[in-house]
């Protein structure tokens, strides 16, 4: 999720362009303009103004056609401070120190209490909620406000899915891996369907993700 303070002090056509290549991985002015419903012009001032400030990178596309190069826009590394973290350094130090002072479960079971937390504190808006389309629909925006960018999305051959962008417990799950399955039971609960989850690299399908599958049946 772009920062949440942010959104009130930038153009919001500067947020959209943001997240949709947080998506994306990068796309071309044409593609970009149709997804925001703006003239080609339009989106190019304001992909350019982003280019100066350094939050995005440009490059061109080769046509397979006959014609000029394409212009592509992708984030630069200065946009990763525009998503949250959640001071992974200073958490995962924390774990460590537990570990030594009480003993190689003590990271886990911390982490355990965390997410059973986090769980009990959100079943009261999840409850509200019928239907699958909007139990997740109320996931994702929990999670947005955690810090988490994502999308809910379907389609007929891969069905209904949570699409995440970014997570700022990412690092620390590559650290302690069990907190991924305790991430995803917490939200098997929370949904009251079977969820499978699936990490995708980075390519030309897209950037780098994290897709969680939710069983309707």
């Amino acid at each position: 999720m772009f920062l949440y303070g942010f959104r009130e002090l930038v153009r919001p056509q500067w947020v959209s362009i943001v997240e949709e290549l947080k998506i994306h991985g990068g796309m071309p002015i044409p593609e970009l303009a149709r997804v925001m419903e703006m003239s080609y012009m339009g989106v190019k001032q304001h992909c350019e103004a982003l280019l100066e400030l350094g939050y995005l990178e440009r490059s061109r596309l080769p046509r397979k056609e006959v014609g000029r190069p394409e212009i592509m826009y992708r984030l630069a590394p200065k946009a990763d401070a525009l998503f949250p973290q959640a001071g992974v350094a200073m958490t995962l130090s924390m774990l460590h120190n537990m570990k030594n002072l009480f003993g190689a479960t003590a990271p886990e079971k911390l982490l355990h209490q965390y997410f059973s937390e986090l769980q009990e504190r959100w079943m009261c808006r999840m409850q509200r909620a019928k239907s699958i389309v909007e139990k997740a629909t109320v996931l994702a925006g929990l999670r947005e406000k955690e810090g988490c960018f994502a999308r809910c999305s379907y389609d007929v051959k891969q069905g209904f899915r949570i699409e995440e962008f970014h997570h700022p417990l990412w690092a620390l799950f590559e650290e302690y891996p069990a907190a991924i399955a305790m991430e995803v039971r917490m939200m098997e609960l929370l949904m009251g369907s079977k969820i499978e989850r699936r990490e995708v690299p980075g390519g030309r399908g897209g950037p780098a993700r994290v897709e969680y599958y939710i069983h309707t049946l």
